[in-house]
């Protein structure tokens, strides 16, 4: 009785050491993890699909609805002068176009008062807008941040 009783004490002490580092590891992990990126978009459309990778490979989680945008563009507060083929929101900003993941990143960082960021029109060479067939081509292209009123600053130039 005696063994059975260490072999059930060192089994439980195994179990709630295994317990304290997976709940470790679960807060370390969601401490670090990007939040998800949830993206409205044509079925159809390529470079959309492009972006969405672009944002996974940098460790985003996504969750795609291939219904168009145009609704969640407006439901965002994201002016149409602003538009481009896709709509996105993470972490309650709206991301408007093809916004490279360092910019989300950086984003999510500093958390300034905004609507969110956008890269209107489509720019050759943005993430999703620079596969084989650009030939490497980069068209200069700016990130906005898009405020409440309407306006717009720049956020980050690449040139």
């Amino acid at each position: 009785m005696i063994l059975r009783n260490r072999l059930e004490r060192r089994r439980a002490l195994l179990v709630g050491v295994a317990a304290i580092g997976v709940a470790r590891w679960t807060t370390v992990r969601s401490a670090t993890a990007a939040p998800l990126v949830e993206v409205w978009k044509s079925p159809s459309c390529g470079c959309c699909k492009d972006w969405v990778a672009h944002l996974q490979a940098s460790g985003f989680g996504v969750e795609v609805h291939d219904s168009g945008n145009v609704a969640a563009r407006a439901r965002l507060g994201v002016d149409a002068r602003f538009g481009s083929c896709h709509t996105a929101v993470v972490a309650g900003y709206a991301i408007e176009g093809h916004v490279p993941a360092s910019d989300i990143r950086r984003l999510l960082k500093e958390r300034p008062v905004a609507v969110g960021l956008a890269v209107p029109g489509m720019p050759i060479g943005t993430p999703g807008m620079d596969g084989p067939e650009y030939k490497g081509r980069k068209d200069p292209y700016d990130v906005l941040l898009l405020q409440a009123n309407g306006t717009a600053s720049v956020y980050r130039r690449d040139r």
